[in-house]
This record gives structure tokens, sequence and C-alpha cells, in this order.
């Protein structure tokens, strides 16, 4: 799948950034080192961060934003906050955080920001992929094929207008006919697969390890026949 088409869709995250071109911008290479997934104008944002072998400084980032390791080790510290996230680890840092950064090896990450959003508390906030689930609400009836599944939830973190989030969620199998996606949501898959296939008629499976981004304005059947559990990142507007 590609952004040349004007079908919103799923992006395999991994793939898209295994070709990306990363050029060197002015400042902390945290925010200057980073190519930019091409999506539609709008408060959302997405692509890599290639972190070089060394250290760096934040002084504050410019708004909320989503962040999971694809690979290597990254350190991130602020105050007393101390945190060593390796591959598939994530955190949420908001607006105007200030942090210093360490990375013993070339590293690379993943984000989604969004601007125009709440002010920022300048909070980091890691995302437990551990922690415990609640009982949370089902697809919509008249889109399954099947059973009805058990989802449970645990949200991490959300912004003070409900619309960005991130968190864990999981569920038992289960098939949906395709839906409108009226909000963005990245997700790494901690455990299960699932295969898409958008209006265009294109088919994606996604395995335990892989990052995805399901756009808004996609159309998406959703069909996992094991258990999933995956780490989301949304973004829905009111």
């Amino acid at each position: 799948m590609t952004n040349e088409t004007l079908t919103r869709s799923f992006i395999d995250l991994r793939a898209w950034a295994a070709g990306a071109t990363v050029t060197m911008g002015e400042g902390d290479p945290f925010l200057a080192a980073r190519a930019q997934l091409p999506l539609a104008p709008g408060p959302i944002t997405a692509g890599l961060i290639a972190l070089p072998e060394g250290a760096g400084v934040v002084g504050a980032m410019p708004a909320d934003e989503f962040v999971i390791v694809e690979s290597g080790v990254v350190r991130i510290v602020q105050g007393d906050t101390d945190i060593a996230m390796a591959e598939g680890d994530s955190i949420v840092l908001r607006g105007g955080a200030a942090f210093a950064w360490t990375a013993d090896a070339a590293s690379r990450l993943l984000y989604m920001r969004r601007t125009g959003g709440p002010a920022g508390d300048g909070a980091i906030i890691p995302v437990d992929a551990d922690a415990p689930l609640v009982p949370s609400g089902a697809p919509l009836a008249e889109l399954l094929v099947g059973p009805t599944p058990q989802c449970r939830n645990n949200s991490d973190w959300k912004s003070e207008d409900g619309e960005f989030m991130a968190g864990t969620w999981d569920s038992t199998p289960y098939h949906r006919r395709a839906m409108r996606y009226v909000h963005f949501e990245l997700m790494y898959l901690l455990d299960g697969s699932v295969t898409f296939v958008d209006e265009a008629g294109a088919e994606g499976t996604f395995h335990k390890g892989d990052i995805f981004l399901v756009e808004q304005g996609a159309s998406c059947s959703w069909d996992s026949r094991v258990h999933v559990k995956k780490i989301y990142c949304i973004y829905r507007p009111a």
C-alpha cells in the first residue's frame, strides 16, 4: 500500500520506515532527525525518529507525542524519572516535556504527534503493556460475522479533551465487516495476528511485533482468528 492513492488505508510502519529518508535539521536529533509519513494535512503527523549513538537534550516538546521504539535501546531521563526503552516499549511525551536521552547505538523510534490540543503539562507517561485490563465495549453487533468477542482495555493516558490517548487492549477472536475509521490508530501487536482488507481490496496481515497505522477515513475490515493484544495510540476527534 502506498499513499499515492486517495484511498485511506492501513500502513505497515516498519516497512515504510525501512525505505524512509531521514533529513537532519537544526537542533537536537530527537526533534531534528526525522522522516515524516505522508498523511492528509491535519492535527496528526507520524513518522520515524533516527537517533544516532550518543546523547542529547530536548528543551521542550512542541506537542503531545506517542513514541515507540522500533529498534535499539533509548534511555529517557526527566528529573527522578529514568526510563530505559527497548524494542516495543512506548511512552507519551506531553507538550512542554523537557528531558535528556542517551542511545548506546543508533536507534529508531516511530512517533504519532497531535498538534492543536490542550496545552501539555510536560509529563512523561510510560505505556505499561503488563497493566491489568478491564472489560471494555465490543464492536457493533451489526458489523460482526460470528460471535461477539470479549474485549479488555487499560488506558495509560488520555488528553484533557479525551481526543488523544494511549494504552493496551486485548480481545478474543472475531471477524468484523469493514467500518469507516473516524480516527487515527497506531497499533503495536503484543500477541496474535490480524488481517485487514480496505475498500480498494488491499489486504494485509500483521503479526506479533508489527507496528502499523490505520488512517482516519479508511474503510477496513478486521479478522483475528486468535487472541490479540496490542498497544494503541488513538486520535479520535470529538
